[in-house]
């Protein structure tokens, strides 16, 4: 079975789900292929709030904001807000509803790109069927870039360790000791989880001074990221230092700061922090116990440990990719992707976006604020192609 389209976009999550929004205004025929949201439904634990706020819509054109999706429910931001995970789930579900959003919920197994007449794209997906595209973006978010730092992963034993987009379910470890590596964010919620979950002990160690519980203050993000649209260029235009400065600024809102509605949730006589450690060894008892030893001195009894290291892109690590042509033609940086001021990879027709883009464009691209700007600059370059061929 085969298929043609002019821009297929692989990914439905929120950028993939922008995209295909924008694609639809501007007219473009399009393939979404991807479970919607399905990384955000498997990955991320019921009981999650997001750190955004009802200011960072998915819709390119303005309509189908979170503020109107609260109206049909008589609700305002104040009644919703800090998010729930279920919340902005039921949110992207109505924005894919309202515009009639319908992706082929199968994964891509290799992408290629074919030397035709046509200089086409060639996807098999995972159930036999084929899609040819003139076009294609890929926008996969975090799925392939669970960080697992070599340093750390050598010190665990095999298969006593996860990672927080792996461990959603927290009913096995009621009554259990746990171990959280990392100090920002996701260790600190998955913290509150775990207590609330009936963790005995959450002991939490990290390499820096303990984050304050702080609003974070996102309120300079929307202006500078939506401004990128006129000026695609602004960021990698900019010095290094000014890189750093601004990348240092949003870092600073994101990790020096974690939210105070988890501080109660947190500071619990089950939770101990440990700053300023890092693990030295673990060696694995007879009863299955775990003895952690930190560089302080300390030695924790645990049950499980908990991986909260973030994630990290390395695009020659995409199946889809590995698995084609593409991937040994494909520039790259750092493991990132080598774009062009409208996401264009040096394949030509080929755009990548969302946090594989955070390189070119900056650090914005990791959060879903940025999804409507990624749309509408991939959708200038592929209405442009368009008309000129």
């Amino acid at each position: 079975m085969e298929a043609n389209t002019d821009l297929l976009i692989i990914g439905a999550g929120p950028y993939g789900l922008a995209m295909a929004s924008h694609a639809q205004h501007l007219g473009v025929d399009h393939i979404v292929v991807g479970k919607p949201m399905e990384f955000w439904k498997a990955n991320m634990p019921p009981g999650m709030y997001l750190r955004s706020a009802s200011d960072w819509p998915l819709d390119p054109e303005g309509v189908q904001t979170i503020e109107k999706f609260l109206q049909t429910q008589s609700l305002t931001p104040a009644d919703v807000e800090p998010l729930s995970l279920q919340f902005y789930l039921g949110y992207a579900g109505w924005f894919q509803e309202q515009k009639r959003i319908e992706a082929l919920p199968v994964l891509v197994r290799r992408l290629d790109y074919v030397e035709d007449a046509d200089h086409r794209f060639r996807a098999t997906m995972e159930d036999g069927r084929i899609i040819l595209a003139h076009q294609v973006v890929i926008a996969v978010g975090f799925k392939y870039f669970k960080h697992l730092p070599s340093e750390l992963i050598q010190r665990l034993p095999v298969g006593r360790y996860s990672h927080t987009c792996d461990l959603v379910d927290f009913s096995g470890l009621r009554g259990k000791r746990c171990l959280v590596l990392g100090g920002r964010q996701s260790a600190f919620e998955w913290t509150a989880l775990l207590n609330e979950a009936g963790a005995t002990a959450v002991d939490v160690s990290y390499r820096h001074d303990s984050p304050a519980f702080k609003a974070a203050d996102w309120s300079w993000v929307n202006p500078v990221v939506d401004a990128i649209v006129d000026d695609p260029g602004w960021f990698r235009r900019l010095s290094q230092e000014d890189k750093d400065a601004i990348s240092h600024r949003l870092w600073a809102e994101g990790r020096l700061k974690v939210e105070p509605w988890l501080e109660p949730r947190v500071m619990k006589r089950t939770t101990t922090l440990w700053p300023k450690t890092q693990v030295v060894a673990v060696d694995e008892r007879a009863n299955d116990e775990l003895t952690v030893r930190l560089n302080n001195g300390s030695a924790l009894t645990v049950d499980a440990i908990i991986l909260a290291t973030g994630y990290k892109v390395k695009i020659d690590q995409v199946p889809f990719l590995v698995r084609g042509n593409i991937v040994t033609t494909l520039a790259t940086r750092n493991g990132f992707p080598v774009l062009d001021e409208h996401f264009q990879t040096n394949v030509p027709r080929l755009f990548i976006t969302s946090m594989a883009a955070t390189q070119d464009f900056g650090p914005f691209f990791a959060f879903t604020v940025a999804a409507r700007t990624s749309a509408k600059l991939i959708g200038q370059a592929i209405v442009g192609r368009n008309e000129a061929r």
